[in-house]
This record gives C-alpha cells, structure tokens and sequence, in this order.
C-alpha cells in the first residue's frame, strides 16, 4: 500500500477542522483510510465549550482506532460507536441536543485480500478507481438536494438539519450512523481510492476543472497537494463560482490517496 495526504487551511488565521488518518495492520495486509471535514458553525451559541477541532480529532481518533482493531464490526457500526464515544466524552459539559453541536462529515474505507469496505456521511467523496482507470464516486447527495434559497438560511438549514427530508451529518447521535451511504466492492475491482473533503472537491463540483477520473489522474500524476493548490488558484481567480465564492472564498481542503 503506499498513501498520500495534504491539507490546507481555508484561512490561515482559523484552526483547520479537517481531519485525516491511514493505518496499515500489524499483519501488514489491507489498511483504513479515515477523512473529516468539521462543519464551521455560524457565529452564535452552539451549546458546547469544545471547538470543532476537538470534536473532529476526537471522533476521528475513535474511527481511525476502531476501523483498524476492530475487524469484526461494520464501517456503519463503528461509525455508531464512535459518535458515541465523543459524545459520551462532553455530555457532561455540553448541551449535545443543540442543533449546531459540532459536527463532521464523513468518509471511510477499509480494506484487506478479500473486499473494500466504504462509508460516505454528506458532502465528503469517496473515489473508487478501478485496474482499468474507470473511476467511481460514492456521493451523500442529500445535501446537494437541498435548493440554495434554503440553504442561504440558517434557520431553515437547521430544521433540515440531521432531520428526515433534509441531511445527515456526524454529531452526537449515534443513529445517524445508519444513515450513511455504505457499500462493499471485490478487492481486486479497486486499484486505488481517495477521500476528499468538499473543500477538495471543489475542482470538480464547483469549479468543473474535469470529471472524478480527471481529478484521480491528478492525485494519481501530480499529488495530493498539487490538486489543493490547484483549488486554491481557481478560489482566488473565482470566475464563474464567484457569487458562490463570496460566502465562502477559501475552505479547508484534504486530500488522502493511496494505492492499494
């Protein structure tokens, strides 16, 4: 297996909430890839005194362990358990029945000589490429199904919020863990994968820089960190995302690649 990981911050001045973690087994076969992008809260009360960091390297620590040590579980399981472990971790000190408590997107693989395993929760992307260079893309489309008159609201964004009819996202109900768009594939159908936060994604889904087997050449070619320095450069020209731009010109961005 040889993996490849970049991140950038949206803004230099605030803490990125991406978070990103390979593994490889003792036993040297298969591996884990865990991405998560933190959802920045509006200003404003969220009930918790922990910042989405913490939250983010919390439950992203949980899967990372979990999906490597725990091969008898499902990817939707140990999603479940560890939501439940963060929450358990600040239930105590927090309101976890906020609408705005912290909160992640998701998206997993694991694999070993037999199968690849797959968990995508909202807008983060899984990419599955085939020995033949055919690339597909897992997708939480939820999100993306929501008109944008009602995603420029906070109040009706949070009503459709972790809700039935609107999206789900990781927080602190372990629930929504079977809610995510799973999926298993043959090992030998799987040549190598990424997981990209939407900051990430950006090149295909906002800018149309190319399709998902275009952006996998680049990952593939050029790097992990060379598609989110391409990103950044589309960001600051704008163009035709300007007006999407505006509300938020600069996003964190991961990108993990590895070959299986």
């Amino acid at each position: 297996m040889r993996t490849e990981a970049a991140t950038l911050p949206g803004r230099p001045e605030h803490p990125n909430e991406d978070w990103a973690a390979t593994t490889l087994p003792a036993s040297g076969s298969g591996g884990t890839v865990v991405v998560l992008d933190g959802v920045t809260p509006p200003a404003g009360d969220d009930g918790c005194v922990h910042d989405v960091p913490w939250f983010t390297a919390r439950l992203g620590g949980a899967l990372t362990e979990l999906s490597a040590s725990r091969r008898d579980m499902t990817l939707d399981g140990i999603l479940a358990e560890a939501i439940r472990r963060t929450a358990d971790a600040h239930r105590d000190s927090c309101d976890l029945s906020h609408v705005r408590t912290p909160q992640a997107t998701v998206a997993m693989a694991r694999w070993d000589a037999a199968a690849v395993e797959y968990l995508v929760l909202s807008d983060a992307v899984l990419l599955l490429a085939a020995p033949d260079g055919s690339v597909r893309a897992v997708l939480d489309d939820r999100l993306d199904r929501i008109p944008d008159t009602v995603r420029r609201s906070l109040e009706a964004t949070d009503r459709l919020r972790n809700r039935e009819g609107g999206f789900f996202t990781a927080a602190a109900d372990p629930d929504v863990a079977r809610r995510a768009v799973t999926g298993t594939a043959p090992r030998g159908a799987v040549r190598a994968l990424a997981a990209l936060t939407d900051g990430a994604a950006r090149w295909v889904e906002l800018f149309g820089q190319g399709d998902w087997a275009d952006c996998m050449g680049v990952l593939g070619e050029e790097g992990a960190h060379r598609l989110l320095t391409r990103v950044r450069s589309l960001e600051t020209e704008g163009g035709a995302a300007g007006r999407t731009l505006r509300r938020k010109r600069h996003d964190d961005a991961t990108a993990v690649y590895a070959v299986l």
